[in-house]
């Protein structure tokens, strides 16, 4: 069964990497369209079930993983692919998992305690936590940490590229809802997101509409081995105003085709020099 077509399925493992050309350094990361929970982690979770349905609706980035699925398959060369196959309310591999996380302040770090509206989602502390991040969380970072060493050893650089989405509309959980929501966000790093990785990804993602940085989300995904240490590590958070490609907030229309073929042009611009 397709990991899309139920909130509540049996434990399995919560990540894979599809491989993709043995000389691509591109890394399409894919952290948030999952809608899985396993049975054991929804008996943690407060919400009845049309309350977690609406929740998953919500949360989920749906659809990325089709969009960068087409994209991989309609390059000129295969990138490699690194899924979550478990939903982000499982726990959510791009936080931090201490106090460093910002969203721990809505409830939102590592292990999510709050609802997009910042109602009750689990007991907090929640008491299954620790069990969260020791089966899911660090076997995740481990795991995404061994990709990038991957192509770093093969082609000497690995370009990570977070593949994202958000609402239309602000949620009440978002820190910086005020700003503006253009169709394409890209999220950027000081030290991993060089300036030719940014240019491509404007001329990429341009013909979906206005593109503007950083706004509004910030940042991108880089493992902590990795992360301001490594300058042969490039990263680039993209995303999606869902409203481009879906009816809000699952189904998809065809502007998810062309999101798709943005994407598949900035990892065949990615591939023709070192970002």
């Amino acid at each position: 069964m397709d990991t899309t077509d139920s909130s509540v399925q049996d434990a399995r493992p919560s990540h894979r990497l599809v491989p993709g050309d043995a000389a691509s350094p591109v890394l399409l990361h894919v952290p948030h369209g999952s809608r899985v929970v396993p049975p054991h982690v929804r008996e943690g979770i407060v919400l009845d079930d049309a309350s977690l349905e609406r929740e998953l609706d919500l949360i989920t980035d749906a659809h990325t993983q089709e969009i960068a699925e087409l994209a991989a398959r309609s390059a000129q060369m295969t990138p490699w692919r690194f899924v979550n196959g478990l939903s982000r309310l499982v726990v959510d591999p791009e936080r931090f998992p201490d106090e460093r996380e910002e969203m721990n302040a809505v409830g939102m770090g590592a292990v999510y305690t709050r609802t997009t509206h910042r109602r009750p989602l689990r007991p907090e502390p929640p008491a299954d936590g620790p069990g969260l991040l020791e089966t899911y969380f660090h076997p995740y970072a481990a795991a995404m940490t061994e990709a990038v060493e991957d192509r770093l050893a093969a082609t000497g650089r690995a370009v990570i590229v977070d593949v994202h989405s958000y609402p239309s509309r602000a949620l009440p959980y978002e820190l910086h809802g005020t700003g503006s929501r253009p169709p394409v966000c890209l999220g950027t790093d000081a030290f991993h997101t060089p300036g030719a990785l940014l240019a491509r990804a404007r001329a990429a993602f341009g013909t979906l509409g206005d593109v503007a940085l950083d706004t509004p989300f910030a940042g991108t995904y880089v493992p902590l081995r990795h992360y301001g240490e490594d300058p042969r590590v490039s990263a680039l958070m993209v995303e999606l105003r869902r409203d481009i490609y879906l009816d809000e907030p699952v189904t998809p229309t065809p502007g998810l085709a062309r999101a798709a073929a943005a994407l598949a042009r900035l990892v065949d611009m990615c591939h023709l020099r070192a970002t």
